[in-house]
């Protein structure tokens, strides 16, 4: 089993016949109906059974100091302090996601936010509490361990975790040191804390008047809606006013992100490691080399993105292309957007190829509110899927405006939740949560086949171009953006590592210089105007410590899975289901991708993608070529 709280981090992460589309810019979740918002009494029938169940969860804890010091005494003693671990550790989980699913639907609720600080506080006490446990199993020799596992089959379902942890021996401390260092955890979310509660709820936002003369707060979800309007004029607005709010407080975000690098070295340092980019990588066992080596793949291929990018100026019909002209859609007059029944029946209609299980738990989904779905006052941006309730059901966070975008990231989040679904389902507790790195791939394998089928049943040169220009939009969002941003984190922790100072601005000019490279503004390919240096104040990626990586080697594993899955058929679908979305994390990634056919040790994969990319512009260029 992984740390306590680097575990929970990372699972951070219906069809119907009544439509229900909620309008205007402050919808409360009054306005919503039930059905479009998740159940939380699946977890708790109320806050006060949650209080009284971390009451009972807090007199656990002290059942660990019968096992302190005792655990190399027999396989008997180990099983049964793994077990309560497991016991307590998967009701601390549940405990969290609902107080986080409360705190998250309205950020300005005070109760929820004081329930989501002292469950913290709660972890920080656990954690310290179990601190004994690695110490003293990494104390033992292999020899007793392998002794151990023969004389107690059921220690067996532990295996991977015992020999991951003889894999870090050199980087786990004595028991003390590791109580120490678990005692820390009080202090380790402080800079993502105070930035989310300032990012989400107290950050003071712009207003901007659209053509019928509405005032529009633009909020992150706002920002996200009217960076894709149509009129350039509006976008322009958009991006100078929204990005100017966020260089307004500048030196604050600064300041956050900072300590964030700060205690990301303070790792790095107490456990021995090179780098801050290997002490966050060796958790899941990837070499760094996979990180770098994305970087260098990246960089070789600006000319692919590059390629992409003048074709959006030719299709926009703009004589030179912006920053703010990278989210509208490709072509005028094309309606993508869908209700959310429309959007519900469309992807369970693309993912069939998955199998009637599979869609059958689609279903569940959308029927039995595991989906909290449209924007609302208050509530956090973005979107997730969180599995950490391991005997309830994934829960999952949207902000549906409607449009394509929304129904490829409603699938996307659901690939998430299939994936925590099927690896809770199959594996016991201590092996259901899948490695980081493989996070992101069956979100993007559904986003993959998503595209595929709407292909296939459109004809039409105009919406066709759309489609094929959003699936280029994937590409530039999550391989080459996302290495952008893990181009720029690399740097910043680089520059820490050497003892220089970094303040708001210092993170502004690092960012604008890679942005520039990447748009290729010094190439008249994209300018890229000065304020849009501070951008990397919105990206809340950054306090994930080396996440967004992820991103783009998923997708590139994922184009691998899907052209496998379109092509091999049902053999392909059931190891999909059965050793890789139910394999949890029984072993360590590069294994589990390696037994549905993907080895991401060699280029197959990046290439692929690349391939993938080219051939839809391609396409691109001959539809266009036709209208001429």
């Amino acid at each position: 089993m992984k740390s306590l709280l680097g575990v929970l981090f990372m699972l951070m992460l219906l069809f119907n016949q009544n439509v229900y589309t909620a309008e205007g810019p402050d919808r409360t979740r009054e306005d919503i109906p039930e059905k479009y918002k998740w159940n939380l009494n699946d977890l708790y029938q109320d806050k006060q059974a949650w209080k009284d169940a971390k009451t009972r969860l807090t007199k656990r804890i002290d059942d660990f100091k019968q096992f302190e010091g005792k655990l190399a005494e027999s396989a008997d003693v180990l099983y049964e302090c793994l077990e309560l671990n497991t016991e307590v550790i998967k009701k601390y989980y549940r405990l969290s996601s609902y107080a986080s699913r409360l705190y998250h639907q309205d950020n300005r609720e005070s109760e929820p936010q004081a329930m989501q600080q002292s469950i913290s506080q709660l972890g920080t006490k656990l954690s310290a509490a179990l601190s004994f446990i690695d110490p003293e199993i990494l104390a033992m020799d292999k020899a007793t361990i392998k002794r151990f596992l023969e004389t107690k089959p059921e220690l067996k379902t532990y295996e991977h975790y015992l020999q991951d942890l003889q894999r870090q021996k050199d980087h786990t401390l004595s028991k003390k040191e590791e109580k120490i260092i678990s005692e820390a955890g009080i202090m380790s979310g402080a800079a993502s804390d105070i930035y989310g509660i300032f990012k989400n709820a107290d950050m003071p936002r712009p207003t901007i008047e659209d053509k019928e003369g509405q005032q529009i707060r633009l909020d992150d979800s706002n920002y996200a809606l009217y960076r894709a309007s149509s009129d350039r004029n509006m976008r322009i607005k958009v991006f100078d006013e929204f990005f100017g709010a966020y260089k307004d407080f500048e030196r604050t975000f600064g300041t956050q992100l900072f300590s964030q690098i700060k205690k990301n070295m303070f790792y790095k340092n107490v456990r021995k490691y090179d780098s801050c980019l290997q002490s966050a990588l060796d958790r899941n066992n990837i070499p760094t080399s996979v990180y770098t080596g994305l970087i260098d793949n990246v960089n070789k291929h600006l000319p692919t993105l590059h390629r992409y990018l003048e074709l959006r100026k030719q299709m926009l019909g703009v004589d030179e292309l912006h920053y703010y002209d990278m989210y509208p859609s490709l072509v005028k007059e094309v309606d993508l957007s869908y209700e959310v029944a429309e959007a519900q029946q469309l992807i369970k209609n693309a993912l069939q190829t998955l199998g009637d299980q599979y869609v059958a738990t689609l279903d569940q989904a959308f029927n039995n509110r595991w989906i909290d779905m449209f924007p609302t006052t208050g509530k956090r941006s973005g979107a997730y899927s969180d599995g950490s309730a391991y005997d309830v059901h994934p829960y999952i966070l949207m902000n549906y405006n409607g449009q394509y975008e929304d129904v490829s990231t409603l699938a996307h989040e659901l690939g998430h939740t299939m994936h925590s679904y099927f690896s809770n389902k199959n594996q016991h507790f201590a092996n259901a949560h899948y490695p980081i790195f493989l996070a992101e791939v069956a979100s993007i394998t559904n986003e993959a086949l998503l595209i595929d089928h709407v292909l296939d049943d459109i004809d039409d040169p105009e919406t066709r171009l759309s489609i094929l220009g959003s699936q280029l939009e994937t590409f530039r969002t999550t391989l080459f953006r996302q290495t952008q941003f893990a181009e720029f984190e690399l740097k910043i922790h680089k520059q820490a590592e050497k003892g220089e100072a970094l303040t708001g601005q210092k993170f502004t000019d690092i960012y604008l210089d890679i942005l520039k490279k990447y748009y290729g503004h010094e190439l008249n390919v994209t300018v890229i105007d000065d304020l849009y240096g501070i951008e990397w104040a919105y990206i809340p990626h950054f306090y994930y410590n080396f996440y967004v990586f992820q991103y783009a080697t998923s997708l590139c594993a994922a184009t691998a899975v899907s052209e496998k899955i379109l092509q091999e058929g049902d053999s392909m679908r059931q190891r999909y289901i059965n050793d890789f979305l139910s394999a949890g994390g029984s072993d360590y990634a590069i294994p589990l991708l390696k037994n549905i056919g993907v080895d991401m040790t060699a280029n197959e994969p990046f290439e692929l993608a690349m391939k993938r990319m080219n051939e839809i512009m391609d396409e691109i260029e001959a539809i266009l070529a036709e209208r001429q």
